[in-house]
């Protein structure tokens, strides 16, 4: 079966905007949550599982659900994963106790991660040719920064003008919509079937590894880095992990084959990911925290103030960075964004408790474009050794790294502000001094994973041929896996 030119744009349409819904679902949650909390009346410790009960099976079941992919049909497990989604956006919706509300996050998580482990899968197995695929991958990354971004200004925007029950009923005519589009969008695919990788013992030591592993950084803020808790079950969960690769190395039928890690620049591209996202992640947090708790914004006014990031974000992704990728390559490409990127943090460094938007912040956010740059060539780089039968599993686990890289630094870098706002208040600092400092220590921490991410791109991986394009038309793309 053949995949005409339309068809394929009208699928990557319908495949950016489920992730656009869920990376959406991500942020406005965010802006809501005061409003969550008094109104369902959680308690404080209850507060941070609006947000945990969704990332831990998200982050957790990607690698699962990308296998499952490639043996049962991307397609079916992408519809599935929507139609999971949007009925838990109604059950979220319609939450009238914080147990409900958690239960419904819980399986939004569950639903998000079988939609988005196989959207990339798809992609690369539609777009074969390289410069159309550098073209979707660069509108792909675009979907990702403006969800991220929209999130914080529509949730503002649902909650003070209607309700936080909003914020997730809106998932409902989306969702509708695009599981309907993408019945006659998707190709179909059959699949290679649960036989060829029917590792039970692995499915169960990968998920329950990165559960865990996932579950242990979201409670470090709590609980602490030496405390008992964290380093007892992160041991636990590096077991399972080590457990789950020696598992793969033997297995008949592998969950993950490990020949997807052999290729230097995949190993390079899921290391350099792991530090950038971490990174910036951590930046999208921070900075919003710096913007309300020291200049006085509002979330309204901080999401709008973030807006700029965004716009040239997805400038650069969708007009820019596919253009330089296929004349200069995706290594060089990735290597002038992080060194735009690490300007942004430095900069950060310096911002005072009284800055000025245009002259401290917007500079910053200007120089964020860096991020055009660095995510559709690490999307590329990432998904460079997928193969049909196996583009899934990839996509899965290239989302794994994705999460991993988000939780762990988004963690790190606000338990270490944390302690520096503290030590400052302690030496007599004012709020606002002491607030300002803690978070110049988590921006500089950013640029130094920032620039381990530059040397890592510089020393391991390879510069890559300039893409041909391919000789056999776009159009005779197998659409089974």
């Amino acid at each position: 079966m053949s995949a005409p030119l339309r068809s394929r744009w009208a699928a990557l349409g319908v495949l950016s905007a489920t992730m656009l819904m869920t990376i959406l679902d991500g942020s406005i949650v965010t802006v809501a949550t005061p409003a969550i909390q008094e109104d369902l009346g959680f308690s404080p410790a209850e507060l941070s599982w609006i947000m945990n009960a969704y990332l831990i099976p998200l982050g957790g079941l990607l690698l699962l659900a990308g296998r499952l992919g490639d043996l049962a049909g991307r397609r079916t497990l992408f519809l599935a994963g929507n139609a999971v989604f949007t009925a838990a956006s109604v059950l979220a919706g319609a939450a009238t106790t914080s147990g409900l509300l958690i239960a419904a996050r819980f399986l939004q998580g569950v639903g998000s991660a079988l939609a988005s482990a196989v959207v990339l899968g798809i992609i690369v197995t539609l777009f074969t040719d390289p410069r159309e695929r550098a073209k979707a991958i660069g509108i792909f990354s675009f979907t990702g920064a403006a969800g991220a971004s929209i999130g914080q200004v529509l949730g503002g925007v649902l909650t003070d003008a209607l309700s936080w029950h909003w914020i997730f009923l809106i998932n409902l005519p989306i969702g509708v919509a695009t599981i309907l589009l993408a019945l006659p969008a998707l190709p179909r695919d059959r699949g290679i079937g649960l036989k060829a990788g029917a590792d039970v013992w692995g499915a169960l030591l990968v998920t329950s590894g990165l559960m865990l592993g996932i579950y242990t950084v979201v409670k470090v803020e709590r609980s602490g880095w030496i405390s008992a808790h964290t380093l007892g079950l992160g041991a636990v969960s590096l077991l399972l992990l080590a457990g789950f690769a020696v598992r793969q190395s033997r297995a008949a039928t592998p969950l993950m084959p490990l020949r997807i890690l052999r290729s230097r620049n995949v190993s390079g591209a899921y290391a350099v990911q792991l530090l950038t996202l971490s990174a910036m992640f951590s930046f999208q947090v921070i900075v919003a925290l710096y913007m309300q708790r020291v200049l006085g914004y509002s979330a309204l006014d901080t999401g709008l103030a973030m807006l700029p990031a965004a716009v040239m974000i997805g400038a650069v992704s969708l007009f820019v960075s596919a253009r330089l990728a296929n004349r200069f390559g995706d290594r060089a490409v990735l290597v002038a964004g992080l060194v735009l990127l690490i300007g942004a943090m430095a900069w950060l460094t310096t911002v005072p408790v009284d800055a000025d938007y245009v002259t401290d912040l917007l500079p910053v956010f200007l120089l964020v474009a860096g991020a055009g740059l660095v995510l559709p060539s690490l999307t590329s780089l990432g998904m460079s050794s997928a193969r049909p039968d196996d583009a899934g599993i990839a996509s899965g686990l290239f989302n794994t790294v994705q999460q991993v890289g988000m939780a762990v630094g988004v963690a790190v870098l606000t338990t270490l502000a944390a302690s520096r706002i503290e030590a400052l208040r302690l030496d007599g600092r004012d709020d606002a001094a002491a607030l300002t400092g803690g978070y110049h220590l988590a921006f500089g921490i950013s640029a130094g994973l920032l620039a381990a991410a530059l040397a890592v791109a510089l020393l391991v991986l390879r510069t890559p041929k300039p893409p041909v394009a391919a000789t056999a038309p776009a159009e005779n793309v197998p659409t089974s896996a």
